[in-house]
């Protein structure tokens, strides 16, 4: 007999049935702090999607924390240099566990159009974990929107998350 069938019939529509687990998840992706690392004009676009016109908060993502201390999500927004990067590597490492990245723009995924140049880093992946990416030269704040729409659904949902990768 499953769980939802001891439930008696007149709580059904009344009672959740979950693990801690699912719980914590549940919770965990409806309430991420970002912290934000504006390293060129996809940080305009991103501080755009956090504004009354786009209005993160609807989505409980509207705390941009000033501290990686208090932030579970890293956005990583624009052209990172090997001279930034030990900086941006040790901002990663103080957040706590778990934390999640998105890399924001063409530049932060891959280098962008300057990913020639002697001192722009291929893409922030060679330096952190990413979670999602999100594309764009620079994406509009639908699209971060969307990312975190995705990264929400990663973290509810992390079987999921790993099928798409393999």
């Amino acid at each position: 007999m499953e769980i939802a069938e001891r439930v008696p019939e007149v709580l059904r529509n009344n009672v959740m049935i979950t693990t801690i687990d699912g719980l914590f998840r549940w919770a965990r992706s409806n309430s991420l702090w970002p912290f934000s690392s504006g390293l060129a004009c996809c940080a305009i676009e991103m501080m755009c999607a956090a504004a009354a016109r786009f209005d993160l908060a609807r989505f409980g993502y509207e705390v941009f924390r000033t501290s990686p201390r208090q932030a579970d999500l890293f956005i990583v927004a624009g052209t990172l240099t090997w001279k930034m990067a030990p900086p941006l590597k040790r901002l990663y490492e103080q957040m706590p566990e778990p934390k999640y990245v998105i890399a924001m723009g063409s530049c932060a995924n891959a280098g962008g159009p300057f990913a020639d140049a002697y001192s722009v880093v291929p893409g922030v992946d060679k330096i952190i974990p990413v979670d999602v990416y999100v594309p764009g030269c620079p994406p509009r704040p639908e699209a971060l929107i969307e990312g975190m729409l995705k990264l929400r659904e990663k973290i509810r949902h992390p079987q999921v998350a790993e099928k798409a990768i393999k």
